[in-house]
Order: C-alpha cells, then structure tokens, then sequence
C-alpha cells in the first residue's frame, strides 16, 4: 500500500498554522489547489462526520469524510467518501502540525494511504505528495513568510 508523504517548516506557531488549517471546510482559504469547499453534510467544518466536496477545477470534484480531529495534536484525518477523478479504491489522509521548538515555527506533515491499482499508484503518489500535500504546504509557507 503506498503512502505518499510531504512535510515543511512554515514560519509561523504551529498555533497559528493551526488555527487557519483546522476547520476542514475552510481548505479553499489557503490551498492553491481547491477552488471551492461545501459542506454537504454535517453543521461546521469542526464536526466529525462532516463531508465536504472540493472543487479541482474545471468539472473535477472530490468528497471527503472527516474522521478525527484532534486539537492537541494538531492534527485530522479525512476519507475519500467519492474518489472524484482519482482511481482509488480508498483513501484516508491525514494532516498534522508540530512546533518545531528551537525556532518557535511550525512543521506541517501530510500524507494518505490509499489503494489502487499498481498500475496507477506510482502517478497517484506523485500526485498526492508533490502536488496536493506538497503544495498546500508550501502555500502555507508562502502566506506566513509575507
């Protein structure tokens, strides 16, 4: 099973990555990625159980469920509940901050496990890792550094 994974330091608290990154309908805020986040079920992007649907762009859309969320460890966890256009058979992600305690920044690690075919899975990893994780850290890193 494949697990693509991107990490980085973002120069900020990791209270303050924190703060922007914890509500799970708010991706579109700050990802360069998601042109739009609705929830479709549940009543706030803090619930477990919340679905949001993404927009990609275009007509491409994804679902996802959230599944945990969890404030001292800075972290959630999220499943595909409509691949949209990835062929995956399942997915279930999981976004994390720490403080990195000698600079006072913090350290943002994403990544998923997922099942496909194994013809699909090395371009799936790319994906995942350099351009969703990868480049919603470094938009992160951007927005802080301004």
């Amino acid at each position: 099973m494949p697990r693509p994974y991107a990490s980085g330091v973002v120069p900020a608290s990791a209270d303050e990555v924190w703060s922007l990154i914890r509500d799970f309908n708010g991706i579109a805020d700050w990802h360069p990625g998601i042109q739009s986040s609705e929830l479709t079920a549940g009543s706030s992007g803090a619930e477990v159980g919340a679905v949001r649907k993404l927009g990609l762009g275009g007509d491409a859309q994804v679902s996802e469920r959230l599944l945990t969320l969890d404030d001292a460890d800075r972290s959630y966890t999220y499943e595909f509940t409509d691949p949209g256009p990835f062929a995956v058979r399942r997915y279930v992600s999981t976004i994390r901050v720490a403080p990195v305690t000698d600079t006072g920044h913090a350290f943002v690690e994403w990544w998923a496990d997922f099942d496909a075919d194994a013809a699909d899975e090395a371009e799936l990893g790319k994906t995942y890792a350099r351009g969703v994780y990868g480049g919603g850290i470094s938009a992160l890193q951007e927005r802080f550094r301004g």
